[in-house]
């Protein structure tokens, strides 16, 4: 059902940022299920998960436009706009590195060791709680309006920042490890190939890392409001 953002902005200025950071966690959650097609080189159910993935973030987008076009110049509070279009553009670009990472995947066809699949899904998984946790940390946006960025959830939104940071690292050392895994069997893998898994590892740690940017970005934000 499509959204009405004007709707959305009369009641909050802040709720369809909110919306755009669910509909990037959406993208996001495909990736488990598209890798176990990798895994299992079933390409047709890979290529039907990424198109999904694909048409999510074209989606994401359409919610960035319209938080552009529809975002007041004054909002009558002590955030600026400026910040808040920087926010979305981070948030975005969340859902761009999904898009990217499925399609390098289905576009050459990389097949992965099956012995780092474990260790693999690890890695995704732990990147998804980065992208869910930034879903957790905008949710907060009301709530800091309501106090006027004042008492228990400027701390709230502190402690999820911490935790964001940790998860990030969390996936730092688990990318390292995988690219052990990988360079023991490159000789298994086509050197090409090599070169763009080693890509889509970093491509998947983005999405961590620019999770953990999100939840700065607002930290900062809101230490100066």
């Amino acid at each position: 059902m499509p959204v009405n953002f004007l709707s959305l902005f009369a009641k909050s200025p802040l709720k369809p940022m909110y919306h755009h950071i669910q509909k990037v966690h959406e993208c996001c959650k495909d990736l488990p299920e598209f890798f176990e097609c990798v895994f299992s080189d079933d390409w047709e159910k890979a290529l039907a998960c990424q198109q999904k993935i694909s048409a999510k973030e074209k989606e994401a987008d359409l919610l960035k436009r319209e938080i552009r076009l529809n975002l007041p110049n004054s909002l009558f509070m002590p955030l600026a706009r400026t910040d808040l279009l920087d926010l979305v553009n981070q948030q975005d670009k969340i859902a761009n590195r999904a898009k990217d990472i499925a399609g390098i995947m289905v576009g050459r066809q990389l097949h992965i060791p099956a012995e780092v699949k474990e260790l693999f899904m690890k890695y995704i998984n732990r990147c998804l709680d980065a992208t869910e946790l930034a879903v957790k940390v905008i949710h907060q946006l009301d709530d800091l309006l309501e106090t006027g960025f004042r008492g228990r959830e400027i701390r709230v939104v502190e402690s999820m920042v911490r935790d964001l940071d940790m998860i990030e690292d969390d996936t730092d050392q688990i990318q390292i490890n995988l690219r052990h895994e990988l360079y023991l069997r490159e000789s298994e893998i086509n050197p090409v190939d090599a070169i763009f898994l080693y890509k889509v590892l970093e491509k998947i740690g983005d999405l961590a890392d620019q999770a953990e940017r999100v939840g700065s970005r607002l930290e900062a934000m809101v230490s100066k409001a």
